[in-house]
């Protein structure tokens, strides 16, 4: 077999799989050299694919008990939690099989090696014992769950969002530690499903990168629904007692206790830089040991790219992953120098309603530039919201007071991930709330808020009729 390659790519998830179809396309001769999760990595096997699957079937019992259509009563006669969960199994297993293993086996230049990689030299990597040459490298072996620091936990045991999304019994109770996006996914998932759920976040606010009137509304309305939220705590110690996992926490200055049947940590992530050699290779990482990289994802060897979750830029998003993979290709070999401009690229947490954002925040557009007009627009005053009994929902868009560019937008409501991505283009194409009050968005839909938020920064909408 083959064993000098023009690119060497460490990993097989999005970053990786961005790089090596760019690759292909380049006609490089490229070596994929892959180790722990399947191809695909973590998007397709153990996040995005199977948690937006569960998330939707916990959508689907949420809406059918609490549609709110007077006239309509809906039974529910069996919820089997194994047949759900087989069913997103499937799904992942039908997936990684037409969009990653075919995938790569269409790719002509490229060639698989299954194991961890270690950099042995700049241009050289071991192989389960076999020696890989290359000219360029890309690094993009993405993350595992961070476990903190809590007396006890180890012993105890815990969840990961991997063994969270194939579980063969549904826990009664359930202990979630962290209240960022997979914290709050999984939180209402599970909650939807009938377990008890307490969700306990060291920070005074779920998600602070997004607007805080927002946050707060999502925090309401997933409270509303059962869901135990502590903010501001500790956690000091983990234990078991009576068969139940026991957790102390200190919050307001005192200690307290919570128990359950499972503890699923959502804590953050860490960067898999460990046994890469990178000492070997003379790249540099920082003190969370993340990869130090410039704009276009080049390393501190000229020849050794990175991209995903191992590089210290801002977004951790398979999206960004996948394209961030796609430019250090194309960077690596064609000696390019393209990068991403991450203020425009969206977030979105999956939780019903959805949380999604592009651009600025309030606080983000104040510190950095100075000047800030923000209006903010509730869903009670958008139709479709009305005609659908979705009213919880809040816009708020923020603006440059001077030029009147649109800054950032930030949507609670149904779909947000959808609605986002006309907010992304108005971002990116630097449009101003008067493109966009010139628009003509179809009626009656969730788009319209979009529209709204703009027409407020000069007229009282609530004094407009539905189809102005």
């Amino acid at each position: 077999m083959k064993t000098t390659f023009d690119l060497i790519i460490i990993g097989g998830g999005a970053g990786a799989f961005g790089a090596a179809i760019r690759a292909n396309e380049l006609h490089a001769d490229t070596a994929v050299i892959n180790g722990g999760l399947p191809l695909g990595g973590t998007c397709v096997n153990v996040g995005c694919v199977p948690s937006k699957t569960l998330l939707y079937a916990g959508e689907i019992l949420h809406l059918a008990r609490h549609h709110g259509i007077p006239g309509i009563d809906i039974e529910i006669k069996n919820f089997d939690f194994q047949k759900v969960v087989q069913d997103e199994l499937a799904l992942v297993e039908m997936l990684r099989k037409e969009k990653y293993d075919k995938v790569f086996n269409s790719l002509k230049h490229a060639t698989f090696f299954e194991g961890k990689a270690q950099f042995i030299s700049k241009n050289e990597v071991d192989v389960n014992g076999r020696i890989l040459k290359g000219d360029k490298f890309i690094i993009a072996t993405g993350s595992t769950t961070s476990v903190p620091p809590i007396e006890g936990i180890h012993d105890v045991g815990f969840l990961t969002h991997i063994e969270a999304l194939k579980l063969e019994k549904q826990p009664k109770e359930l202990i979630v530690i962290g209240a960022g996006p997979l914290g709050l996914e999984f939180g209402q998932m599970y909650a939807r499903f009938g377990t008890k759920v307490t969700i306990l976040e060291r920070l005074n606010t779920v998600f602070p990168p997004s607007e805080k009137e927002l946050v707060d509304r999502l925090a309401q309305v997933i409270i509303r629904e059962g869901i135990t939220v502590r903010t501001g705590v500790t956690v000091k110690m983990a234990w078991k007692q009576n068969g139940k996992k026991i957790l102390s926490y200190v919050a307001d200055g005192k200690e307290e206790e919570v128990s359950g049947d499972e503890i699923l940590l959502a804590t953050g992530k860490t960067s898999n830089t460990q046994g890469l050699g990178l000492k070997n290779a003379g790249v540099e990482i920082d003190k969370r040991q993340v990869i130090i990289v410039n704009r276009f994802m080049q390393t501190s060897q000229p020849h050794i790219f990175a991209a995903g979750d191992v590089i210290n830029l801002p977004l951790r998003l398979e999206i960004t992953a996948g394209h961030e993979g796609t430019l250090a290709a194309e960077n690596a070999l064609s000696d390019a120098q393209k990068g991403i401009d991450y203020d425009t690229v969206p977030y979105t947490i999956f939780t019903d309603p959805q949380l999604a954002g592009v651009g600025f925040t309030e606080e983000e557009q104040m510190r950095k530039i100075g000047v800030c007009e923000c209006r903010t627009v509730s869903f009670a005053d958008v139709p479709k919201a009305i005609i659908t009994k979705r009213t919880e929902g809040l816009i708020k868009m923020a603006i440059h007071p001077e030029t009147r560019q649109i800054m950032g937008v930030h949507i609670l409501a149904p779909y947000a991930g959808e609605l986002i991505a006309e907010a992304m283009m108005l971002v990116r194409n630097k449009n101003t709330v008067d493109d966009v009050v010139d628009s003509l968005p179809m009626f009656p839909t969730l788009s319209e808020s979009i529209k709204l938020a703009a027409l407020s920064f000069t007229k009282d909408i609530s004094k407009l009729s539905c189809c102005v």
